[in-house]
């Protein structure tokens, strides 16, 4: 635990595996939240496995109410999921409301419960137009929160937020990242569909960074 000082998000996708081998030497705790999406089940075995690649504990919060009680694409099962760019209007019924305040919220209590200063988290410049609690304004102000309500001052570490997908996929190509070993399609099949945001924002980052795109995509079966 010498020089560990943080805990991360970790969802099993490209961004948040990135971080996590970017940054494991100050890592102690790899957190997981399954909040009943239709991709959690897929991703979150992705995470698992490369804390324990990188001999960080891992550990997976159940937030099974949120389904019950939010209003999101998400949670509504793969066909209520649409297809396109990022950049078309339909893709904000993707937003699961506040979903990052809330992890943010429970890993900076689980950061101060394990004598821990920061909390990682792998938004990026590509999800602010969409997901309001990705922009850095919102980091800032939950930083601060966060900071002001705990005793150590917990802070929240976003070293993506003003980068974008591409960018964080040539760090992960620097790094070695086998990027087939994780997760992003927001439909949650068998494989990844391959017209969802998240697959096509795969598709340019992968493109982008010049890396090989090994995922296997539904589209490519037909």
């Amino acid at each position: 635990m010498k020089n560990k000082d943080s805990v991360i998000i970790v969802s099993g996708g490209m961004d948040s595996i990135t971080l996590l081998y970017d940054m494991h030497e100050r890592i102690a705790l790899g957190i997981s939240f399954d909040y009943g999406s239709n991709h959690n089940a897929r991703e979150i075995p992705f995470a698992k496995e490369h804390c324990e690649r990188l001999g960080i504990k891992h550990v997976v919060i159940n937030l099974d109410f949120m389904p019950h009680y939010f209003k999101s694409s998400l949670l509504d099962g793969a066909d209520a999921i649409p297809e396109g760019h990022y950049a078309d209007d339909n893709m904000k019924s993707t937003v699961v409301p506040f979903r990052n305040g809330i992890m943010l919220a429970i890993a900076a209590g689980i950061a101060e419960s394990n004598g821990l200063k920061y909390v990682m988290i792998a938004n990026h410049g590509g999800d602010h137009a969409i997901y309001p609690d990705c922009r850095p304004e919102f980091i800032v102000s939950m930083s601060e929160a966060t900071k002001n309500g705990t005793y150590p001052g917990i802070e929240i570490l976003a070293p993506y937020k003003d980068i974008t997908k591409g960018d964080i996929a040539l760090r992960g190509k620097a790094l070695g990242i086998d990027y087939s070993r994780t997760w992003s399609c927001y439909k949650g099949g068998a494989v990844h569909c391959g017209k969802c945001g998240t697959c096509v924002e795969r598709k340019e980052a992968l493109l982008y960074a010049g890396l090989e795109d090994t995922t296997e995509y539904e589209e490519a079966r037909r």
